[in-house]
């Protein structure tokens, strides 16, 4: 979905917006920290994964959602679960 036109304008947070809205995200953030530095994926392959979600699902899922998405198809096209 990257470089595409019109979904309008990204939001900036002001003040003391924590980085993680629910536990899960931070587990989330941490288990791709962990896959990542365990050499299970690059930063590259990543990117390719979360770049190549359905748009209607890219569209409907949170942020962290994309993240886990991807990590879980990342780890299972690689045989790792």
């Amino acid at each position: 979905m990257g470089g595409q036109l019109g979904f309008g304008s990204v939001p900036v947070v002001v003040g003391d917006e924590p980085p993680f809205h629910a536990d899960w995200e931070a587990r989330v953030f941490a288990l791709n920290s962990a896959m990542l530095r365990a050499g299970a994926y690059n930063i590259d392959e990543f990117r390719d994964t979360l770049e190549r979600i359905p748009p209607e699902t890219y569209l409907s899922s949170s942020y962290y959602e994309r993240w886990l998405h991807a990590i879980e198809h990342l780890l299972e096209a690689k045989g790792l679960v």
